[in-house]
């Protein structure tokens, strides 16, 4: 009994943390264009880099990404790790570090990230910079076209909602309302507001899926806004929603049940489920 319980407790702090695992998606969208069907865009979140632990899940997750050769990167936030107590911009020492093991990562339409909670304690104009440095583009309440093949759909991003410093309805404003809507924000719970926009789709991260997820029981813990849509996909009336656990850990550098997560997302044209 506990040499069997030495075995759990060493893989959730050894073996799972530091290995991500794939998770293939095909999402179906009705206003997606016709000519971008089967664009690929890789998913990821919640890096909480340090120099012990997260580097070697990101590593991995880079080399993963890249051998998928995605068309677009999206990265939702929390870079760093603000902590609970005491000087909360400490963690903004690990944005420079993270940023440059991002800055490998290769796709044909970049890479392209808003702030988590994490960053906005921090200090969310040090990591945008430090992010920027690297090649990746922060969009905050704003949007921008993506066209690939002669369609094109608009890619957008809020400013972290725990921190009320998102504004979605600034973040539409240069959006034509027939066109195809991607959406980036950091808690996924924030579906339930997304879905009262002309939003397709959108992508978060922040519950980490639990982090600790033993049998037959709900996670141990899950963060505000992320306790609804803690993992995988969702519909919300007329929005998808796709909440990615991560690859860092937060608290303590443990996983149990709980992969860190690589999301390669091929978007079709189409109803869900046809």
């Amino acid at each position: 009994m506990g040499a069997g319980a030495i075995a759990v407790a060493a893989d959730a702090v050894l073996v799972e943390p530091m290995r991500p695992i794939i998770v293939r998606k095909e999402i179906y969208l009705k206003r997606w264009p016709a000519r971008m069907d089967g664009f690929n865009i890789a998913l990821l979140s919640d890096f909480h880099y340090d120099p012990i632990f997260s580097i070697h899940p990101i590593q991995s997750a880079v080399e993963m990404v890249n051998q998928a050769r995605p068309d677009l990167v999206l990265l939702t936030g929390d870079f760093v790790t603000s902590p609970f107590f005491g000087n909360r911009s400490r963690g903004l020492a690990n944005a420079e570090a993270c940023a440059q093991l991002l800055q490998k990562v290769q796709a044909v339409h970049g890479l392209w990230a808003v702030m988590g909670n994490h960053d906005a304690a921090a200090g969310a104009a040090q990591v945008t910079a430090a992010l920027q440095g690297a090649g990746v583009t922060v969009l905050s309440n704003a949007a921008a076209p993506i066209e690939h093949n002669g369609g094109r759909f608009w890619l957008a991003g809020v400013a972290d909602v725990l921190e009320s410093s998102a504004d979605l309805h600034s973040a539409l404003q240069p959006v034509p309302p027939d066109e195809a809507v991607i959406l980036m924000a950091h808690e996924p719970d924030y579906a339930d507001y997304v879905a009262r926009y002309p939003v397709d789709l959108q992508v978060s991260g922040h519950s980490h899926g639990g982090q600790i997820r033993l049998p037959l029981l709900p996670p141990l813990y899950l963060p505000p806004l992320g306790r609804k849509y803690i993992n995988g996909m969702y519909s919300i009336r007329e929005l998808s929603l796709y909440t990615n656990v991560g690859l860092g850990t937060i608290n303590l550098p443990v996983r149990l049940n709980c992969p860190p997560e690589v999301t390669l997302i091929t978007v079709r044209r189409g109803q869900a489920g046809s």
